[in-house]
């Protein structure tokens, strides 16, 4: 607090209407009046820090008499001061000590008191009491007395003149002058830490209690505050809002106005006059914080439809800047065989040397296998021949299972190569879900990090915008995509890998890399499909993909790709994936007899010589007893199994354990008929979904039973494929076409048409010959047959009659019409006449059904 130190030597009552005037040096004159001015001492302001008066205190308030007024000096002070001298034991009274010593040194004429003194112009009539200074708001107050005939607006508006007229500018501010302003409300001196902000927030409070107060209008509030300086904006309280009390906002461009307008007009009662109600309303005002506005930020969350789409995009763009260079790394590693240990040079040597110390059972080849690679050495040798030529179709090896493909391919012809990348097809169909699919597929070529699991979340998030803004965000991807993904890095990786071998010093560094690959065939790497379609109606989607992809690897000629299959519709998606090339097949059938028998014989003399070994090492020398394998029937029963591999090895083993050939052959027949007789035979509820009839399959496997193979139009035209009544069987080729996937037969074509129908092997053909044996199933089978005949016959005569029926309400018969009655009539008589006979032959079944066991 600073007191004025000084006394006046006279005391005045000019009139309203007169102002002070100078009229000579020392003297000032109110009307008629010459009075001498105040007298001052040396130290023109005197800070003091006199405890201040009762209730001043407690309340933070300035009492102010009847003939006393309050004025807001501004800019005294710079606001950041506040800032500098802000401590918890710091007050305003400790800051006039402060300020004392800051006046008493060598910088007096920087005091900012001075700066008030001199503001205040000497020929007015007023007597300055007491100074406040506010840091905080970097002003003070100032109260002064004055006669009670003057109006305290007319020193407000001499004072501001003044300023205006002969502005002060403090050292800190050198644009902005001192300000003044009457206080026309009830200041509050509080010592909060609450600094001041160009956002004023103004509450309307009752001014009596019981009352209730007014929320003024924008137009009032802009009355009352303009002229403390630039308003920006004026923001009342939403109508809807139901905080009380009632409030509005006003943003000032500049901080000093807004602190001006605080100082000024808090407190303040807002009469009748401007709205404030009959007891009127006071203004509360504080500093608010200013609501952060980014116009970039409210467009973005304004504009979901937008800025969701764009994100997911910058997400995807982010992820193949930093995962997929990994992911293609790993890939080529994969492709690469780089962690394989049987590559490492101490690996083999470690193998060489416990081969040579008996440490370890040596891996060599069989002669029973080189039997078998030696009868296939024709297709090993065009195998490798298409692979070191410049292919730019797919290479197809096609064989029923256990015919050895994947053998063929990986140990013979493909043996000492590298860079093979080998998919096998049945773990990524038969994987549970899409997630189990994908991670299937990238373990297959070596792709990861994979987050299969991500895209799950990424479907729910999807649904919640999808469901909030209405538009797809585009998080999630669907499998196609995501199998895109994985097969066109791994394209990448697959070119790396042709080109890693290419150097400056090549006679043909100057060609592309395009050229490179194309006069370069033996250096690309080499693509292995295995199991395609398997399972096709499952997953066709995954299979597309990969027809797709293997067509774009090929046509870009990255790699060799060779697929291995057992399913003879695989020319459809690879021709629809690659329309324009001719594909080069390999066709695998089942072995010769004499080669067969050759296996067989490899396998089983391998097994006595173990058998003698060990017997030899147990028994110390001793003669071992021998087991001598019974070798009666052993040609009969290879000729009954085939060539099949996979059955030989079946047959093999079933001897090496004691049985004899014929012994073996009888359970193995067994078992495959009862295993034909629960999938083709017995039909269940679930069966809709299949292209073929239990009617269908009986009739084949009768036929077949009869003879070793049918015309296959014969098949097509016969009652059970041209007149099903199953919904999914009546198409006869797909039906063919179905129980050939399912090994029950095999179709054989010429010049491209299907010619004949066999048995899928010739275990199966011991097979039908069992189960016609079975007088019950035959008969129950029959039965079945008969009755789905019999319905068609019905079927046949419901639709003349029905047709007869029309024709007999026509109004005149004509020789035309005679004629298909006719023909209707000798049509039905003919369905009668077979539904007759089937109804005979059904009964003598049902005889045998009764009959037997």
């Amino acid at each position: 607090m600073f007191r004025l130190r000084g006394v006046a030597t006279a005391t005045v009552r000019p009139s309203l209407a007169t102002r002070p005037r100078l009229t000579s040096p020392g003297l000032f004159t109110f009307g008629r009046r010459t009075v001498a001015p105040i007298q001052l001492t040396n130290r023109v302001w005197e800070s003091t820090v006199s405890p201040p008066k009762s209730g001043e205190k407690e309340d933070g308030h300035i009492a102010v008499n009847s003939n006393e007024s309050i004025l807001f000096f501004d800019n005294i002070f710079p606001l950041k001061l506040s800032t500098i001298l802000n401590r918890p034991w710091k007050t305003n009274h400790d800051v006039a000590d402060l300020l004392q010593r800051f006046e008493s040194s060598s910088l007096g004429t920087l005091d900012p008191i001075r700066l008030v003194k001199t503001a205040i112009p000497q020929d007015m009539g007023m007597k300055v009491t007491e100074i406040n200074p506010r840091l905080k708001d970097g002003g003070a107050f100032v109260k002064f007395e004055h006669e009670a005939s003057l109006d305290p607006a007319e020193i407000e508006q001499t004072l501001t003149d003044k300023l205006k007229a002969n502005p002060l500018r403090p050292w800190f501010s050198p644009f902005r002058g001192i300000q003044a302003r009457l206080v026309r409300g009830t200041p509050w001196l509080e010592d909060l830490y609450r600094y001041p902000s160009s956002y004023v927030r103004v509450e309307f409070v009752t001014n009596e209690p019981g009352t209730t107060p007014q929320e003024l209008s924008e137009e009032t509030l802009y009355q009352l505050f303009r002229k403390y300086g630039k308003i920006a904006d004026i923001i009342p309280q939403p109508q809807d809002s139901k905080v009380t009390p009632r409030y509005a906002h006003l943003s000032f461009p500049l901080l000093r106005d807004a602190i001006m307008a605080r100082n000024c007009m808090h407190g303040y009662i807002v009469g009748e006059t401007l709205g404030g109600g009959l007891n009127g309303t006071r203004l509360r005002m504080s500093y608010d914080k200013r609501p952060k506005t980014n116009s970039i930020w409210d467009w973005l969350t304004n504009h979901p439809r937008i800025v969701i789409p764009v994100l997911a995009a910058l997400l995807a763009g982010i992820s193949v800047i930093i995962f997929d260079p990994i992911r293609q790394f790993f890939v080529k590693l994969h492709i690469q065989h780089s962690f394989q240990l049987s590559d490492y040079k101490i690996y083999k040597w470690f193998k060489s040397q416990t081969g040579n110390f008996n440490l370890g059972r040596q891996n060599t080849q069989r002669d029973d296998l080189k039997t078998v690679w030696k009868h296939r050495s024709d297709l090993i040798s065009q195998l490798q021949s298409w692979l070191d030529g410049s292919s730019d179709t797919f290479i197809v090896v096609m064989g029923p299972k256990g015919s050895g493909k994947k053998e063929m391919v990986m140990d013979q012809a493909l043996k000492g190569r590298k860079n093979i990348l080998t998919i096998d097809c049945r773990p990524i169909i038969e994987a549970r879900g899409e997630a189990g699919t994908i991670r299937k597929l990238a373990n297959a070529v070596g792709y990861r990090p994979v987050f299969s699991w991500a895209n799950s979340i990424s479907s729910l998030v999807d649904l919640a915008v999808q469901s909030t803004t209405g538009v797809k965000a585009g998080f999630s991807e669907t499998l196609e995509s995501q199998l895109t993904k994985i097969l066109y890095t791994t394209s990448a990786a697959l070119k790396d890998v042709a080109l890693s071998r290419r150097t400056k010093k090549d006679k043909d560094a100057d060609l592309s890399d395009d050229a490179y690959l194309d006069s370069h065939p033996e250096k690309r790497p080499i693509l292995v499909i295995d199991n395609f379609l398997h399972k096709a109606d499952d997953q066709a989607v995954v299979y597309e993909k990969i027809a797709e992809w293997a067509a774009s690897i090929v046509q870009n000629k990255i790699a060799h790709v060779v697929f291995l299959t057992n399913d003879s519709s695989f020319t459809k998606p690879l021709s629809k994936a690659l329309p324009d090339r001719v594909l080069r097949e390999l066709s695998l059938g089942d072995l010769d007899p004499k080669v067969a028998r050759n296996f067989v014989l490899g396998r089983l003399n391998d097994h006595e010589e173990e058998v003698a070994e060990n017997e030899s090492d147990e028994k110390d020398g001793q003669p071992p007893k021998q087991r001598r394998i019974d070798y009666r029937g052993l040609n009969a029963s290879i000729e009954a199994m085939g060539g099949r591999l996979t059955d030989l090895e079946f047959l093999t083993r079933r001897i090496k354990a004691g049985q004899s050939p014929q012994e073996a052959l009888d359970e193995i027949v067994d078992e495959n008929a009862t295993d034909i007789v629960k999938i083709f035979l017995r039909g269940k509820n679930g069966d809709d979904e299949k292209k073929w009839s239990v009617q269908q399959a009986w009739h084949l496997i009768k036929s077949l039973s009869q003879g070793p193979s049918l015309r296959y139009n014969e098949v097509v035209l016969s009652a059970p494929f041209s007149s099903s009544l199953s919904p999914g069987a009546k198409d006869a080729e797909a039906a063919l076409e179905g129980l050939a996937n399912a090994e029950l037969i095999s179709i054989k074509y010429n010049l491209g048409r299907p010619q004949t129908i066999k048995a899928s092997k010739p275990l199966n053909q011991a097979a039908f010959q069992l189960i016609l044996n079975d007088t019950v199933l035959r008969a129950k089978m029959e039965l079945a047959n008969l009755t789905e005949m019999s319905k068609v016959e019905a079927k046949t005569i419901e639709t003349a009659e029905t047709e007869l029926s029309l024709l007999g309400h026509l109004p005149k018969q004509t020789r035309e019409t005679s004629l298909r009655v006719s023909y209707l009539l000798k049509k039905l008589e003919s369905s009668q006449q077979k539904i007759t006979d089937l109804e005979r032959e059904m009964g003598e079944l049902k005889q045998i059904l009764r009959q037997e066991h």
